[in-house]
């Protein structure tokens, strides 16, 4: 296979380096899984060559273009779009539990990945092997080379490294075939390369400020990008929004004669008791009222995504009639959502979350202050240097006793004497500690949470890990979770 080698294997995330080293898991695979590992290299090479995620072109003539060639992939299986600022990825693993659950085929389109990027398309709960995912590659690139070569004999660009994925994804699952896709859009909404998709029912989860750049400055613009994933005759479920938002989502509904089930209205987390490893949920939708639902997540925002997952799931599945109760049971039991408050360690307890904006840190903190009883909590943190870390530091701060700020692998990555002076004007000097890399700022961490164990088997004492996806990529790569 020719093309461009890249240092890393798998499309890994930088930092990965057991995969590597001699005696690592690299030099245990067989030489088939290892030359498919190769080769995947070389693919994800050559997406990346493209034009990154972020850099969003308002046109879906691209995509819409590959996909015609393709024979419209998209129009293969029913369709549950997700939009929203947070929850979205969570949202979308428990959706899909639910389907399975119910014995259909799903295909699960999320993003960024956290390790590899076969992570992104998923077929019933896992991910595409890296074989699978360079066999969807060759089977689509002639028609991404068709659709580049005309975009740019029209003076435009070639397809978008985020829109090659979507394409093949698509053709993904339709291949496999899929009876349900679950597509978490990129970011935003109607410009989304997603979008190109007839979604039987819209999801959009809790709207606030982000993405500032490419969605806009205010409630406003952003909700009106979002609502864009909204299709004629569909069901919206609507998560609890500002005023502004929920307003711009209806009349999008409206326009389009979809029907809007809103939570607090027509849909309720009913009750919540958090419990050993998550906690138990009663949640009321348009059909009834399901009762005591173990749900192994933690945070009251999980049971909020679990609310949305089941009430756009009944409107799938059986019209807005109830699911089989233990059907519901069984599938959220065996939720998980990688990433996202997920303890990685003990002694001391190491926890990661992927919160990345204010709102996404007010839930991370909410969920710290409930499920655990932390003395001294040392953050780590690493921010994207676009985002309002001022803001997201403020609202972390009164849960950490001391704070080690660092970067993580992405270019993005908010330079650290930037960050810590930031840090400083929220924490103050002597609580702010800096590391540039982010194994040295763990080390740093662990060391201060360990000094500050009074019982000396890490009760009370803890490292939290935060910042965006890619410091949680990153991190739980370091803690062997990759």
């Amino acid at each position: 296979m020719s093309g461009v080698r890249v240092g890393r294997g798998a499309g890994e995330r930088p930092g990965d380096k057991d995969a590597r080293r001699p005696g690592g898991a690299a030099h245990q695979r067989t030489a088939e899984e290892a030359a498919a590992l190769e080769d995947l290299a070389t693919v994800y090479a050559h997406i990346m060559d493209r034009a990154p995620e972020h850099d969003i072109d308002p046109t879906l003539e691209r995509v819409e273009r590959v996909l015609e060639l393709l024979g419209d992939p998209q129009k293969a299986y029913r369709t549950i779009h997700i939009t929203g600022t947070n929850g979205k990825t969570s949202t979308s693993r428990l959706v899909e539990r639910l389907v399975r659950e119910h014995g259909l085929r799903t295909g699960r389109f999320t993003s960024p990945h956290l390790t590899s990027v076969t992570e992104r398309i998923a077929i019933d709960g896992e991910p595409v092997s890296p074989a699978r995912f360079v066999e969807i590659w060759e089977d689509v690139a002639p028609y991404v080379g068709v659709a580049d070569r005309e975009s740019q004999e029209a003076g435009g660009p070639r397809l978008s490294f985020f829109e090659v994925l979507t394409v093949m994804a698509f053709a993904a699952f339709a291949d496999a075939p899929v009876d349900v896709a679950i597509v978490e859009v990129g970011m935003g909404g109607g410009w989304d390369s997603t979008n190109v998709v007839d979604g039987d029912v819209a999801i959009v989860t809790p709207i606030s400020i982000d993405h500032t750049r490419w969605l806009g400055h205010t409630i406003e613009e952003i909700a009106t990008e979002k609502a864009g994933i909204v299709k004629e005759d569909a069901v919206v479920v609507l998560a609890e929004q500002s005023d502004a938002a929920e307003a711009i989502v209806i009349e999008a509904a409206a326009v389009k004669h979809a029907r809007v089930l809103r939570e607090g209205q027509d849909i309720a987390v009913a009750g919540r008791t958090p419990a050993v490893g998550g906690q138990v949920v009663d949640l009321r939708t348009p059909a009834g009222l399901y009762t005591e639902i173990f749900l192994p997540l933690i945070g009251e925002h999980q049971a909020h995504n679990a609310l949305l997952a089941l009430s756009a799931t009944e409107a799938l599945l059986s019209g807005g009639r109830a699911l089989d109760g233990g059907v519901v049971e069984a599938a959220f039991a065996d939720a998980t959502s990688p990433g996202r408050l997920e303890v990685l360690r003990s002694s001391p307890t190491v926890i990661v979350d992927a919160a990345h904006n204010p709102a996404g840190a007010e839930a991370l903190v909410a969920a710290i202050d409930e499920a655990f009883e932390f003395e001294h909590l040392i953050g780590v943190v690493a921010i994207m240097g676009d985002k309002d870390s001022e803001q997201i530091l403020s609202v972390l701060e009164p849960v950490l006793a001391e704070v080690v700020i660092t970067r993580n692998s992405a270019e993005r990555s908010a330079d650290v004497t930037d960050l810590a002076e930031v840090a400083i004007e929220v924490f103050g000097e002597d609580r702010v500690h800096t590391a540039e890399r982010l194994d040295e700022a763990l080390a740093i961490a662990v060391d201060l949470a360990e000094r500050d164990d009074s019982v000396g088997v890490g009760v009370g004492t803890g490292v939290l890990v935060t910042g965006s996806v890619i410091t949680a990529a990153d991190v739980r790569i370091l803690l062997g979770r990759g």
